[in-house]
């Protein structure tokens, strides 16, 4: 039985094996159980400590637990799945499909706020319509922290209409803040002929840099050991004879090398899954070169990189993907950050190139605001699309 992460506490399950919660609703002769107390274990695992009712093991199964099971208390029937170790409610369809759980890190700096803003925003209307799906955030005020939901709306307003860029994203608290966990439906066809819809549920996190300055911090993660692939969005701005064709503000530029980043983090997923020194990680790793829009006056008016795939139907274009990824991979050697590509391919088996702007233009970074001319985003939603072709959740095809 496959095991899968749950998207608020990342934490790995049998997919067959999720907990129940009681209803309230009682049985004949027997009371509801009420939400009069907190739940420990969610306590522990979130920080939520609003009162819950109780939360109940499967009845013991040699394979896979029913959709519903009496609460051992007041003998409701309940279907309400619950995550074994966090006790917090999971959708209905969670763990029938392939959910991964993105990990999105970065050194301080690289914008990845404003890309996970940007992102989502694509999410609920730009790629939804591309493939023809439904999508929703799903688990809102999960955790007793701020609502995910609220969280994602403040920074819409504010980047997309105010024109700001928001402040730096705080430190995590016990190695955790809350994430935001999105419900991807989709009609797929079976054999040819046979369509049924498919449900995936997409966590994505957002980082502090500070939380990867150190080996111990980015251990303190809990996701990172849960992380089913990775964003790991590059600063361009970081490497010298990239900055050097450029004109930066001095208050775009951080002191963290992002080879100190992805040295750190590999070294964490290292430790938590066991893996020697010998061996390459597997899971996928998207390296988005974040605020390509800098450099826009510099390139060649030819070069592929000002010309995004055209994004024909529901499919990730595989020709174009590595295109793009073998012209990075080029221009990163140029400008001094070579040593981030053999690091790549020396540490992870699956990696791929990719250019994003959030804004599509360099913003006012003295005064934290968009360019006057808006919101463009240019290229975000690549690195993503190709992960959820790796996972059979949207299909590829080769070009010519």
């Amino acid at each position: 039985m496959r095991k899968i992460s749950c998207p608020y506490c990342y934490r790995r399950t049998r997919a067959g094996q999720l907990h129940y919660q009681c209803n309230g609703r009682g049985s004949v002769g027997r009371a509801g159980c009420k939400a009069d107390t907190s739940d420990p274990d969610r306590v522990r695992e979130t920080g939520y400590t609003q009162p819950v009712r109780r939360s109940y093991p499967p009845l013991r199964s040699w394979w896979r637990s029913p959709r519903q099971a009496p609460c051992p208390s007041c003998g409701s029937l309940s279907g309400i799945r619950v995550c074994p170790h966090c006790h917090t409610p999971l959708p209905v369809s969670f763990g029938t499909s392939n959910s991964p759980l993105i990990a999105m890190i970065g050194a301080k700096g690289t914008g990845k706020s404003v890309y996970l803003t940007v992102l989502a925003n694509e999410l609920r209307v730009g790629l939804r319509r591309r493939f023809q799906s439904a999508v929703r955030l799903t688990g809102d005020a999960q955790g007793g922290f701020s609502s995910p939901q609220q969280w994602l709306d403040n920074n819409v307003k504010l980047v997309y209409e105010n024109h700001a860029l928001p402040p730096q994203t705080a430190a995590a608290t016990g190695g955790r803040r809350e994430p935001l966990v999105f419900e991807w439906r989709q009609p797929r066809t079976l054999y040819g002929f046979l369509k049924r819809i498919a449900t995936t549920y997409l966590s994505f996190y957002d980082t502090a840099g500070e939380d990867l300055s150190s080996l111990r911090s980015a251990q303190d993660l809990a996701y990172l050991d849960a992380a089913d692939a990775l964003i790991l969005l590059l600063d361009p701005f970081m490497l010298p004879q990239a900055r050097d064709r450029i004109s930066v503000p001095t208050q775009a530029i951080t002191e963290e090398p992002t080879i100190q980043i992805l040295g750190q983090v590999t070294e964490a997923l290292r430790t938590s899954r066991h893996i020697p020194g010998s061996k390459r990680i597997k899971i996928p790793v998207a390296v988005a070169f974040a605020k390509i829009d800098a450099f826009f006056d510099i390139l060649d008016p030819d070069d592929p990189l000002l010309r995004p795939p055209v994004a024909a139907g529901g499919v990730y274009d595989e020709t174009a993907g590595r295109a793009t990824h073998e012209h990075v991979r080029a221009l990163l050697d140029d400008w001094g950050g070579d040593d981030i590509d053999s690091y790549l391919q020396t540490n992870y088996t699956t990696f791929r190139y990719f250019v994003v702007s959030s804004l599509g233009a360099p913003p006012d970074y003295a005064n934290a605001k968009v360019d006057a001319g808006g919101v463009r985003p240019y290229r975000v939603d690549e690195p993503l699309v190709w992960l959820l072709s790796r996972f059979g959740v949207v299909p590829s095809r080769e070009t010519r």
